[in-house]
C-alpha cells in the first residue's frame, strides 16, 4: 500500500482575520505598488520636446533682456543711449559710470541702508508670519476665524491711506528720517501670515502636535521643534519675496528718508535730478542696486528650489 504526499492546504484568512494575521493587508499594499510600478510610464524620467526647450529659450532671453540692456546702457555715454536705434553693445564706460554713480548718489550708504532694511524686514516677517500661521492653522482658540478675517481684510486697504497718520506717528515716536520708521510698519505682512496659514494646514499634520503635547511640549517647544523643520520651504520663499520687496519699496522710504541717509530706491532720484540727466549715470545706478539681488538669487536660488520641490513631494 502506497501513500501519497498531500499538499498542506493553508487555511485562508477571513476579512475580520486580515489585521489580526496582517497578510491581507500586505498582499493589498503589495498589489498596489506592484499596479503602480506598471504603469506606462512609471519611474520614467519626463524629457520635454524641442517645442518646450524652444519656448523656454525665448522666455529666459526675454527675462535676461533688461538686465542686459541696462549693462550696455551703462556701458555708453549719454548720448549713445538715445540714440534711435539704441545700442545693443557693451561699451567701454562702464566703470567710468559705475564710479559717478557710486559718487554722486551716496550708494555706499544706500547699499547699506538697503541691506539693513530688508533685512530686517524679511527676517521679522517670516518670524511673526509663522507664529500667526501656526496659530490660526493649528491652534484652536476663541475668535481664530474672525481675527483671521480681519488680518484678510487689511489687504483690501490701499497703504496709501494711511501715510499721514503713520509719517505723524514716526515723528511722535523721534524716528523721523530714521532707519527705524522704514522697518518698524513693515514687520509683519497679511500676505505672509496668510500664505504661512495655508501651508501648514496642509503640510503639518495633527498628529505630530498631539505627539508633542503627549510628551509634554508646550506651544512654543512644538513650533521650535516640529513646526519650523516643516516649513522651511515657504520660509526660504517668503524670505526671497519680502527681501525683494522691501530692497525694491520707494515710496514709503522717500517719505521717511532724506537724501542723506537714502536706501536704493531713494539715492537712485538723485541721479535723475536736474534738466538733462546723465541716462548712462542713471542706469549704472539701477545696475549697482540690482546687483546684490542678483548674487543672492545665484547664490540661494538652487537652494530654495530644491526646498519647494522637497515640500511639495514630502508625504
Amino acid at each position: 500500500m502506497t501513500t501519497e504526499a498531500v499538499p498542506a492546504v493553508r487555511p485562508a484568512t477571513t476579512p475580520g482575520k486580515a489585521g489580526r494575521t496582517g497578510r491581507s493587508g500586505g498582499g493589498a499594499s503589495g498589489a498596489g505598488r506592484v499596479a503602480r510600478a506598471l504603469r506606462p510610464g512609471a519611474g520614467r524620467q519626463m524629457h520635454g520636446g524641442p517645442v518646450a526647450h524652444l519656448l523656454l529659450g525665448v522666455a529666459s532671453l526675454l527675462s535676461l533682456f533688461p538686465i542686459y540692456y541696462t549693462l550696455v546702457a551703462a556701458s555708453r555715454t549719454s548720448g549713445e543711449v538715445t540714440n534711435t536705434p539704441p545700442p545693443l553693445v557693451p561699451g567701454p564706460n562702464l566703470f567710468t559710470n559705475l564710479g559717478k554713480a557710486w559718487e554722486q548718489a551716496n550708494m555706499g550708504t544706500a547699499m547699506i541702508n538697503s541691506m539693513i532694511v530688508a533685512g530686517s524686514i524679511a527676517t521679522c516677517t517670516v518670524l511673526f508670519a509663522t507664529l500667526a500661521g501656526f496659530a490660526f492653522a493649528k491652534l484652536r482658540f476663541t475668535g481664530r476665524n474672525v481675527l483671521l478675517m480681519l488680518v484678510i481684510g487689511t489687504m483690501m486697504i490701499p497703504p496709501q491711506l494711511g501715510v499721514v497718520p503713520l509719517f505723524m506717528m514716526m515723528a511722535d515716536l523721534g524716528l523721523g528720517q530714521k532707519l527705524p520708521s522704514v522697518i518698524f510698519p513693515t514687520l509683519v505682512s497679511a500676505v505672509g501670515v496668510f500664505f504661512m496659514r495655508q501651508y501648514l494646514a496642509e503640510a503639518l499634520p495633527d498628529e505630530l502636535i498631539e505627539a508633542g503635547r503627549v510628551d509634554g511640549a508646550h506651544s512654543l517647544r512644538i513650533f521650535w521643534s516640529i513646526v519650523l523643520p516643516v516649513c522651511r520651504p515657504p520660509m526660504a520663499v517668503l524670505f526671497m519675496i519680502t527681501f525683494v520687496q522691501a530692497w525694491n519699496d520707494f515710496f514709503w522710504p522717500y517719505i521717511a528718508l532724506d537724501t542723506t541717509n537714502p536706501t536704493i530706491p531713494v539715492a537712485l532720484t538723485e541721479l535723475s535730478t536736474g534738466y538733462v540727466p546723465d541716462m548712462s549715470v542713471v542706469m549704472a545706478g539701477a545696475l549697482l542696486g540690482t546687483l546684490p539681488l542678483l548674487v543672492m538669487f545665484v547664490v540661494f536660488g538652487r537652494q530654495i528650489v530644491g526646498g519647494i520641490m522637497q515640500g511639495a513631494v514630502k508625504g
